[in-house]
């Protein structure tokens, strides 16, 4: 009882994290299934992909009552997802079970530095202050001398004042131009689509070789490929996620290597977990987030790779 109120209150943990930054959980559930239940390579795997499902949709229906995810691309890494996840199964069975962990512990490794980097560079609270300062200034200093260059002589006070005051609305008709267009829902063709489709496809392979949801590889790929802002990558991650773990975990079921009970227990926690993470998904501080998220990743790794070379008994 005390180990699955234990993975239920470390569910909450994953929920948060998986609505919050588009991840199927799968890189913490993981080690938790194979250290703290003791379960195997496959067995640890196998009930990963059957918690990332409830956990998914409790994130995703956030997501979409946020208007922060865009289903249509969603499907397309699902589908893509959802036809190359059980071959990662098949390969996993064949496949020796130090080999799986070691797969395994890379993965999250990977996962761990990406979130990292992201982390690092973005700014400080201190420096987005001294930005915006700069900034400031620096549109100031440009109405000043585009006003002497445009009225050279004059001295008028109204005058002056009248220039000022249209510069000042066409300033911030410009400001309101870029937030529109910053936060504008971007339209799917045929082309983003299909990128989605590969993106899904290799991301299934991966999922289904180490029971991890795939939104490590999703949402760097979404950024920089597809062009997605982050506040829509998360979100619409969570929706391939969902769609492309279904058929490995199915057919993890049918091998019989599935621990319901562990699985129930921590998406006991995960699913109000996920809910939670996607409705703070734009209050908490993401750069915070991800140094603290970073540091348990690779602490998770670490214990991982240790456990497999049977230095934790």
């Amino acid at each position: 009882m005390i180990v699955l109120v234990a993975a239920a209150l470390i569910g909450v943990f994953i929920g948060v994290a998986s609505g919050l930054l588009g991840i199927g959980g799968g890189t913490i559930m993981v080690p938790v299934f194979r250290i703290a239940f003791g379960m195997s390579a496959v067995g640890s795997t196998a009930t990963s992909l059957f918690t990332i499902i409830p956990t998914s949709v409790s994130g995703v229906a956030s997501h979409l009552k946020n208007k922060t995810c865009l289903p249509k691309l969603g499907i397309a890494l699902g589908l893509g997802g959802a036809c190359t996840s059980s071959l990662g199964v098949w390969l996993a069975q064949l496949a020796p079970s130090w080999a799986i962990m070691l797969a395994a512990a890379a993965v999250i490794i990977y996962s761990a530095s990406t979130m990292l980097n992201k982390a690092l560079k973005m700014p400080g609270k201190k420096d987005k202050q001294s930005g915006a300062c700069d900034q400031a200034s620096r549109a100031q200093s440009g109405d000043v001398q585009s006003q002497a260059a445009v009225n050279p002589d004059r001295s008028d006070g109204e005058e002056s004042d009248s220039g000022a005051s249209e510069g000042e609305a066409h300033d911030e008709g410009s400001a309101s131009l870029a937030f529109r267009n910053a936060n504008a829902i971007p339209q799917m063709g045929l082309k983003q689509l299909a990128q989605g489709a590969l993106i899904g496809a290799s991301a299934g392979i991966i999922s289904g070789f180490v029971g991890v949801g795939g939104g490590f590889i999703m949402v760097p790929l979404m950024l920089s490929v597809v062009g997605l802002p982050m506040r829509l990558a998360s979100g619409t991650s969570l929706v391939a996620v969902t769609i492309l773990a279904l058929p490995a975990t199915v057919t993890q079921a049918m091998l019989g290597n599935i621990d319901y009970l562990a699985g129930i227990a921590v998406a006991c926690g995960s699913i109000p977990g996920a809910v939670l993470g996607a409705s703070l998904s734009k209050r908490l501080p993401e750069r915070t987030l991800r140094f603290a998220f970073a540091g348990f990743l690779g602490i998770a790794a670490i214990l991982l790779v240790v456990k497999e070379a049977g230095l934790l008994g």
